[in-house]
């Protein structure tokens, strides 16, 4: 049975930050000469971001008031207050906006799927939106953490199984992230990449069992998952004593190139399609090489990845809501179907979802 989605909403930190001047504070923040700024300046402008959203400079901070003194930054603790503070009120817009687009009534939801893999508290956001949207107390919740970039892939899996079991069902899926939380500022250069990329945002969809009468909605049929082989160690997402450290090896576009075309042929197949068959293409922006390798590998058109380019632009990569963000520019400029969603995460692993 399909899963099908009646209504998406997003929400980001009210001020963008252009990429020139995140360059700019970075450099200030880590005490670079002119010759280090101009190289970092240069490194932020080869990630194909333009523009992107951090929680912080809400309350007009130009970096987290614990950071000067030690290039580490503040301590993870620090760093989970301000998650608390802030993922909450961030996931309701998105939600809200969700449920007001399906037009359906929040009170008789019933089930709420969570994704987030930048921050631990409990209770988590989840009663929080039960609390402020007025859901019904007996609401059965999910959470889905620290999966990473592929997180939102997995909770429409978990919301499909859900639909596939309880006809009847409505779910709410919201993922939110504060990816700016753990920048550091120490100068490895696996951290400098990560701080030039990620974002902050939440998405959320409303979603209830495919049925004649949703045959124009976007409807997710399938959804595939793959561990590329001795990939361990090319992505990974550790706690430390001073934020989540993230490594992500220079292999991974390769790795892309070199096993994703066999795996996704197979999948498509025994979906009755080819990857010719595919309409559209929304794959998560981890990188403008990630993308690179994905259309390469895939023998895709130039323009395949035109749209999550865009993405990547405006947002930067907001870890598990970029995917959801990614499928709502899709389906408001009705592209053509069937589409795959695609996202990576550590492992490698894959995510897939078949949307018809």
């Amino acid at each position: 049975m399909g899963l099908a989605i009646l209504g998406i909403g997003t929400s980001v930190p009210s001020e963008p930050i252009s990429q020139s001047r995140a360059a700019e504070m970075t450099s200030i923040v880590a005490g670079h000469n002119a010759d280090e700024a101009t190289k970092l300046s240069v490194l932020y402008g080869l990630t194909g971001v333009r523009r992107r959203h951090v929680s912080m400079l809400d309350e007009g901070e130009v970096v987290p008031e614990s950071v000067s003194g030690s290039p580490n930054g503040p301590s993870t603790g620090w760093r989970m207050n301000r998650y608390e503070e802030k993922v909450g009120p961030m996931a309701l817009r998105a939600a809200a906006e969700a449920l007001e687009r399906s037009g359906i009534d929040g009170s008789t939801l019933t089930h709420l799927v969570t994704v987030s893999c930048t921050g631990f508290s409990a209770p988590g956001f989840d009663l929080g939106l039960i609390h402020d949207l007025k859901l019904n107390p007996s609401i059965q919740r999910t959470h889905v953490g620290f999966m990473g970039c592929h997180g939102a892939l997995n909770g429409l899996r978990v919301a499909r199984a859900i639909v596939g079991s309880e006809p009847n069902s409505r779910v709410l899926l919201c993922a939110a992230e504060l990816c700016s939380l753990h920048f550091r500022y120490g100068g490895d250069l696996g951290q400098t990449i990560t701080n030039a990329l990620f974002a902050d945002g939440a998405a959320a969809l409303v979603a209830s069992s495919s049925s004649s009468e949703h045959s124009s909605v976007w409807s997710v049929v399938a959804n595939g998952s793959y561990v590329v082989p001795n990939s361990a160690d090319a992505m990974t997402w550790r706690i430390r004593d001073h934020g989540f450290e993230m490594t992500l090896s220079p292999e991974v576009p390769a790795l892309i190139k070199h096993n994703l075309a066999g795996w996704m042929e197979g999948w498509l197949g025994e979906n009755g399609l080819t990857i010719a068959d595919v309409g559209a293409w929304a794959v998560h922006p981890g990188g403008p090489k990630i993308l690179d390798a994905v259309r390469t590998t895939l023998a895709l058109n130039a323009d395949a990845m035109a749209d999550a380019r865009e993405i990547l632009s405006g947002f930067g990569n907001i870890s598990s809501p970029t995917i959801l963000f990614l499928i709502d520019r899709l389906m408001k400029r009705n592209a053509d179907r069937p589409c795959v969603a695609l996202g990576f995460g550590p492992g490698l692993a894959v995510e897939a979802a078949l949307i018809r």
